[in-house]
């Protein structure tokens, strides 16, 4: 069963088209208009181990917070809708991830009541030509949106570059396990409830 889906969002300030797979290869095709969130996206879909195409045309001409907000919340979508219903999946993942100098955590439940808990710093304001506060609006309209419950923490680190990355790629695979079919569900959603 394929687990795809394309979501396209369009407002006054923000047109955005992502499609996902959530069983590829790491494959991406990722185009925002900001360059370091590219890589960011980037290495998301190649430690998620999905192949993902993201267009965003937004409003950079104002800053970059519509198109970073924005295409958080049409890739949140875009998983959600690809999930069914959660039906079949581990539901939890969690991952370490370090990088040189920083260690950051991340625990997800993807049990459709979306939350986040934000526990990352960052010693500069930018990192390339994108404002760092950006991140968590960025993790917050993506767990919103995919109906995920997300803690993420960086434990220690110093390098502004390293700290969101090694955020994305924790994220990315804490979701990689999440997301895998779990044999002892039978197909239904992990839940005494019975639905997600």
């Amino acid at each position: 069963m394929a687990r795809t889906a394309e979501v396209v969002r369009e407002t006054k300030e923000t047109q955005i088209r992502v499609w996902i797979d959530l069983d590829g290869t790491g494959a991406s095709t990722i185009s925002t208009g900001i360059g370091f969130y590219d890589h960011m996206l980037e290495s998301f879909a190649r430690h998620g181990g999905f192949d993902l195409k993201i267009e965003t045309k937004g409003d950079l001409h104002i800053d970059m917070h519509h198109t970073v907000e924005d295409t958080g919340i049409v890739l949140g979508q875009a998983i959600n809708k690809a999930l069914d219903g959660f039906k079949g999946i581990r539901r939890f993942g969690h991952a370490y991830i370090p990088m040189d100098e920083t260690l950051t955590r991340c625990a997800i439940d993807l049990s459709n009541r979306a939350y986040l808990i934000w526990k990352v710093e960052f010693k500069r304001p930018k990192v390339g030509e994108m404002d760092t506060e950006l991140f968590k609006e960025f993790h917050h309209a993506f767990a919103m949106n995919c109906g995920a419950c997300i803690h993420l923490e960086t434990l220690y680190g110093d390098n502004t570059h390293h700290v969101a990355e090694s955020g994305f790629k924790a994220l990315a695979r804490a979701l990689r396990q999440a997301v895998e079919f779990d044999p002892k569900t039978g197909g239904l959603a992990p839940s005494t409830k019975g639905v997600l």
